[in-house]
Parts: structure tokens; C-alpha cells; sequence
């Protein structure tokens, strides 16, 4: 499955619904679901002007959410309009595509990963239960959540 690295706070707002576009400097073909991976490192100015005072996960996959399209700017007026659904602050101006993102949604547990430029592809192990393989999408949590601690 494709996973993105997202900076803290920032894939805190995707998965949790409140930033739609996520800008970058580059384009992408792809669309559809996709990991939301949080780097080791964290905007503390973001943080500030966002006013979230929170522990945040890091280094690890915390979430999905789904592109479904990508939308060019072709100015910095146009990347102000939308300044309310990616939140980023006036540094990332620059940025000449968002990714649109719908369906964002939180692991319960997140899965510790070393993150990568761009898309990048995320292949987790085949878990064995009483030597059934589960062959579904490990990925999703809620399918996950029904084997731990509920047996």
C-alpha cells in the first residue's frame, strides 16, 4: 500500500478530518487510499500558531486517508484562497499542487515505520492465528482491533 510522511501537526488535522489538502511542490497520477505516515520530526511553530499543545505520535503510521484528485495552483493568490483546508502557514505558499483527501481515519494502534520521500510503498507481514493466515488488509485497524485483547 502507498504511504505518505506527513509532518506532525499536520497528519494529526488529515486524520482527523480538519486539513483536505495537502500541499507539495510536486504532482502526482496517483488516487485513492493511502497511509498517513508522522516523521520523527515535528513543526513546533506550527504547533504555536496552531494552538496545539498535545503529544504527538511520531515515527510512525498513524492513519489513511483517500486522494482523490489534485488540484494545480497557478498562483500564490490561488493557494491563499484555500488556506482553510491545508493550514500550513505562509512558508508552503510556494506549493503548486494539493492533494484533495477525503475518507481520513486514525489507526487505533500506530505502527512504527521509517519514512521516505514522496510516495512510498509500505508491505507489512502476513500475521499467522492459530496457523490461519489472514490474508485481508492488515492495514485496517478495525479488523486488527477485533483480535487484540478480544479472544
Amino acid at each position: 500500500m502507498k504511504c505518505l510522511s506527513v509532518s506532525q501537526p499536520f497528519a494529526d488535522l488529515i486524520i482527523s478530518g480538519k486539513k483536505t489538502i495537502e500541499l507539495r511542490k510536486w504532482n502526482t497520477n496517483f488516487r485513492g487510499e493511502f497511509l498517513i505516515h508522522a516523521p520523527l520530526k515535528i513543526r513546533i511553530e506550527d504547533c504555536k500558531r496552531l494552538k496545539m499543545n498535545k503529544k504527538f505520535v511520531t515515527g510512525a503510521i498513524v492513519g489513511k486517508a483517500e486522494i482523490y484528485d489534485v488540484k494545480k495552483y497557478s498562483s500564490i493568490k490561488e493557494v491563499k484562497i484555500d488556506q482553510k483546508l491545508y493550514l500550513a502557514s505562509k512558508n508552503f505558499h510556494d506549493r503548486t499542487f494539493g492533494f484533495r483527501l477525503k475518507n481520513a481515519k486514525s489507526l487505533r494502534i500506530p505502527i512504527p515505520w521509517k519514512g521516505q520521500l514522496g510516495f512510498f510503498d509500505v508491505n507489512l507481514p502476513k500475521i499467522k492465528i492459530k496457523n490461519a493466515e489472514i490474508v485481508s488488509d492488515i492495514i485496517d485497524e478495525e479488523y486488527r482491533y477485533q483480535w487484540i485483547g478480544h479472544h
